[in-house]
């Protein structure tokens, strides 16, 4: 493709096309020029491709193979696991047609609340891991959401207020790792604001710091509806408005290079980044097909190698002997990945039951009768989900009553956790033991059964810590419950606050047990080299994480395995600490009023006029059309998913904003009836009733463009 002849034949609404997408997951194509879409797909931690038309496209996707999520593989601190898995998700994008996948996501978690945070990786070793893997097979990755993406309640709307050094030292290392080392096809960013701005038109953070001192040179793409000012997000380095189909984006790209407020140059650069990431991503499917049985084992394997063994007072491993009694939903309906856009369509599903069954485990004894008692717990999609962060930081009441229940019968208790996020344990110093899956992916089931009856050693370590109560996280008074969210707490987060204030938790970051035993010798300095023995003084095969703290921050890990007896020396050259100074200082800007509302206000806002109420409830009849579809399907995946994806979309709905429905709703909901929307809320009748019947006016694509729509 010769990118900047392209440039010169392109006409100006050619030009707007391009840097816009369309069908929701495709670039615009331009067959005047022999310019192809490029189609783009959900992650990160598998494929969703989505098929079909009428809802949210969550329950309607080509099977894949569903992976453990970034919570759990994260604490797998295996970054070679990671491009494993990297490479079979490549190898299902290639065979559906996918050119890029819209993962890793990597954002701090820096509150456990936060209702993505089972998607996020934290730090870029593992998120560059996962690039390498996908893009080995030719297949972009994109890495979001940049940056301060760390809530969800007010996710579209939001300001994380934050100082330089804290946003430096803390939430943009994960995606710098990953530009620097990985050179991802494409970073998605977020749709909050950073100290006032938008991270879509943040010329600071897009070019600035991603392109200028990074490097970056591949697409800057929205997050779908993060869209605000077109003209100052392509000022600022933003390529590619997703999912496109707006009709005012157009319209503003149109008027901005007549009049003069759009220089040609800065939409000439969107474009030719958008050629360049379309000339080396874009080829035909491969038509043979990957082999979901491999992939199986595979997210199996990789799920085992996740677990962390939290507590065992002797009871694990299963000798396969005890007299079981079994508890809890999750043993048949196991939990395995997140709710929301990426929820994967999976190849197929191997529960801790399906599991069990296989291996002929007698599981019918009563409570009298048993000596073990296996309870599967966690959150469930209801509790943790995009769209919304969660309560509290508590199990489900009936969960936690269960559990009791059975402490009190004296018996051995084992507890196998499954969830995306922290969770308080207020039994830990009750039961026997505690395993934590996470979220393992499809085949978790198998993980679970291999780990409990001792055909795998758990070598898990916590990527986060467990603290004993959610008062006891910093800054946990405020999370969550504005616009305005305040990182007052600054670089006082995770480990390093628990640390440094020596406040008690429940489990430490880096904790995890095994069933063989380990030594580790102190570790030796020959420059900014470090080196570490380990062995393996247990009668188990096993792995472990040396972990290397330098005045008290991880600066670097690596996993071995080891067979009883044997040792092994590990080496970790650490980057030079950075002598860059930055400020402290901390603007915190007041709370607007929520009325009048307007383009940017909480959808929920609406509801504070009797006309809003009526609109609100307008657009929310269509998750609660979708739910009740869901009800009338037979159980089983498909109602399952169905259910799940009308949830995700009431969520969605409720905390979206005017704008960002209008910018991520394409012409089901184009600009004008967002405005004609926020003018009825607000009481002005016919200013609305004007806005709704003056629809924004574009030239109609080239003919040849609209008959591959």
């Amino acid at each position: 493709m010769d990118i900047q002849k392209i440039l010169q034949e392109l006409t100006v609404e050619e030009k707007a096309a391009l840097v816009a997408g369309t069908n929701f997951m495709y670039t615009n194509p331009i067959p005047r020029l022999g310019i192809p879409p490029l189609c783009m797909s959900d992650g990160p931690h598998g494929l969703r491709k989505q098929i079909g038309e009428g809802d949210n496209g969550i329950s309607q996707s080509e099977p894949a193979t569903a992976f453990p999520t970034a919570a759990a593989t994260a604490s797998s601190w295996n970054p070679e696991n990671t491009r494993r898995m990297g490479e079979a998700i490549g190898e299902e994008c290639r065979y559906y047609g996918v050119h890029t996948l819209l993962g890793p996501g990597v954002n701090l978690k820096r509150n456990p609340l936060c209702g993505r945070n089972f998607e996020y990786f934290s730090e870029g070793v593992m998120g560059a891991a996962l690039v390498e893997g996908v893009q080995s097979k030719g297949v972009g990755a994109c890495v979001k959401h940049f940056a301060l993406n760390n809530s969800e309640n007010f996710r579209f709307m939001g300001n994380s207020v934050a100082s330089e050094k804290t946003i430096r030292e803390l939430y943009l290392r994960p995606f710098e790792v990953i530009v620097k080392h990985a050179g991802p096809a494409a970073v998605m960013c977020a749709y909050n604001r950073i100290n006032g701005v938008y991270c879509s038109e943040n010329k600071r953070l897009l070019n600035d710091i991603l392109r200028d001192e990074w490097g970056f040179n591949g697409v800057v793409m929205t997050d779908w509806g993060a869209m605000h000012d077109r003209i100052a997000s392509l000022k600022a380095g933003l390529d590619l408005e997703m999912p496109g189909d707006t009709d005012i984006c157009r319209r503003w790209i149109l008027d901005g290079i007549a009049d003069g407020a759009l220089p040609m140059a800065d939409l000439d650069k969107a474009c030719e980044n958008i050629l360049r990431w379309i000339d080396r991503y874009v080829k035909p499917a491969d038509e043979t097909e990957p082999d979901w049985n491999a992939h199986h084992a595979l997210a199996a394997e990789i799920a085992a190698d996740c677990a962390v063994l939290m507590k065992n007072d002797g009871v694990l491993p299963l000798t396969g002997q005890e007299k079981l009694y079994i508890a809890g939903e999750l043993f048949e309906h196991m939990r395995y990945q997140g709710a929301g856009s990426s929820m994967i369509n999976p190849a197929m599903v191997t529960t801790p039951k399906d599991a069990f069954d296989a291996r002929g485990v007698k599981q019918d004894c009563s409570l009298d009768e048993c000596d073990t008692i296996l309870v599967f717990a966690g959150l469930t999609d209801e509790y943790e989900s995009e769209g919304c962060d969660r309560e509290d930081m508590k199990l489900p009441s009936d969960q936690l009553a269960l559990i009791d229940r059975l402490c009190d019968t004296g018996k051995k208790v084992i507890v196998v956790l499954f969830g995306g996020s922290v969770v308080e344990l207020p039994f830990a110093d009750r039961v026997s033991a505690i395993l934590n899956m996470f979220l393992p992916g499809q085949n978790g089931g198998t993980a679970c059964a291999e780990l409990l009856f001792g055909d795998a050693n758990p070598s898990g370590k916590l990527a986060e810590t467990w603290p004993l109560r959610y008062e006891d996280v910093p800054g946990h008074e405020s999370f969550g419950k504005g616009i305005h969210e305040i990182y007052a707490e600054g670089t006082e987060v995770g480990y390093r606050y628990y640390q440094r204030e020596k406040v008690p938790v429940r489990y430490p970051f880096g904790h995890g047990l095994s069933y063989t035993t380990f030594a580790h010798t102190e570790w030796t300095q020959d420059g900014d080299t470090y080196s570490q023995t380990v062995t393996n003084t247990g009668s188990r095969f096993g792995g472990e994480v040396a972990q290397l703290y330098i005045d008290g921050e991880l600066r670097g890990f690596r996993k071995v395995y080891l067979a009883p007896g044997e040792s092994r020396t590990v080496t970790i050259t650490v980057e030079p600490e950075r002598k860059d100074e930055y400020s402290d200082e901390l603007v915190i800007p007041r709370e607007p009023p929520r009325y009048p509302v307007t383009l940017e206000s909480r959808f929920t806002d609406l509801k504070q006029t009797f006309m809003g109420r009526i609109l609100f409830n307008a657009v929310l009849s269509v998750a609660a059309r979708q739910e009740k579809e869901a009800e009338r399907l037979p159980d089983g995946p498909e109602k399952d998913n169905k259910r799940k994806g009308a949830q995700f979309l009431r969520r969605i709905l409720e905390s979206n904003s005017p704008r960002s429905m209008a910018m991520s709703a394409g012409r089901s909901m184009p600009y004008n009836f967002a405005q004609g929307i926020v003018e009825l809320t607000n009481g002005h009748l016919i200013r609305g009733a004007k806005c709704f019947l003056s629809p924004i006016q574009v030239p109609k694509l080239p003919k040849a463009e609209e008959e591959q729509k």
